[in-house]
């Protein structure tokens, strides 16, 4: 394939397929814990470490990364003792960290609009041999992390009380998973950008549930969809010339749109199973009438 002979644009298919799998890797944490947007609020407070990492002269995406964890973990510490300030010192700590990385990239030297458009929407061409050492390093904390722990992690995101009850370090994994989160943000900027990593975390693992309801299965359906998404997307992107980051994400939607038509079906199939069932449990009890006993059959 033409697409294959020149070296950016490998780094970028493999960058794509990185991506793919680690973001709806940690996206499926935060879909269960019902912080969709936590990606959002972090890729604009990376972009303060971006900014910082060209006024420095030093690697934006190690500064960024050691910006969106400290992020991470403050907005960890306001979602425990915020109450009811919570929402308005998060906002403040989003957008503070918008308007920072903007005037930090136009304070430093490299700073342009060109820059910081490549860091907002992505620009999947221009990642460098450096940069994918950075990406293979952090991708492979944020996998051995997801996999890795992926019992426990499970356990605090579908129910916090009773993974407490269970011996469970509930506040430590809340705050593993926000970091993780964020490392993900950094690993995912160059693909799809700041602004748009929320939706590559999101829209797999919400399409993946339209047609499962298994956590293992809904893991490996989501990752396939952010494989397939971001390789269809970027492989666009270079001929049809169009933004590898919004292409990515509309691709996504796309599939999620298929997925939930295709819900309905299975839908219906699995309640005409479950009726099946429950006539194969009847059970004669006494005086004549009947009951349905409630255990589920498998298959």
């Amino acid at each position: 394939m033409e697409i294959l002979n020149y070296a950016f644009m490998q780094r970028a298919l493999i960058a794509a397929l990185i991506v793919g799998v680690t973001a709806p890797a940690i996206g499926i944490y935060l879909v269960q814990r019902r912080q969709a947007l936590m990606g959002d609020g972090i890729g604009h407070v990376a972009l303060t470490g971006v900014g910082l990492g060209f006024l420095l002269n030093t690697s934006p995406i190690w500064m960024a990364t050691a910006v969106a964890i400290a992020g991470s973990v403050v907005m960890e510490l306001i979602r425990w003792y915020g109450k009811t300030r919570g929402d308005l010192a998060l906002a403040m700590l989003f957008y503070g960290g918008m308007a920072g990385g903007v005037m930090l990239m136009n304070l430093s030297d490299a700073g342009s609009n060109a820059n910081l458009g490549t860091y907002l929407f992505g620009s999947i061409t221009t990642v460098s041999p450096q940069d994918m050492t950075t990406i293979y390093v952090l991708a492979a904390l944020v996998l051995a992390i997801t996999i890795g722990l992926r019992r426990q992690l499970f356990a605090v995101c579908q129910d916090e009380e009773f993974a407490r009850v269970t011996g469970l370090p509930v506040r430590l994994l809340n705050l593993l998973v926000a970091v993780t989160a964020a490392v993900t943000v950094t690993v995912a900027m160059r693909v799809v950008g700041l602004l748009l990593v929320s939706a590559l975390m999101v829209i797999p693992v919400a399409a993946a549930q339209q047609i499962s309801r298994s956590f293992a299965v809904t893991f490996s359906v989501a990752v396939a969809i952010g494989v397939a998404v971001t390789l269809t997307g970027t492989t666009t992107s270079y001929y049809v010339d169009v933004p590898s980051g919004a292409t990515i994400v509309l691709f996504a939607i796309g599939l999620f749109v298929l997925f939930t038509g295709l819900a309905a079906p299975l839908a219906k199939k699995r309640a005409r199973a479950a009726a099946e069932a429950s006539k194969g449990c009847t059970l004669e009890v006494p005086g004549g009438r009947s009951a349905t006993d409630d255990v589920s059959v498998a298959g």
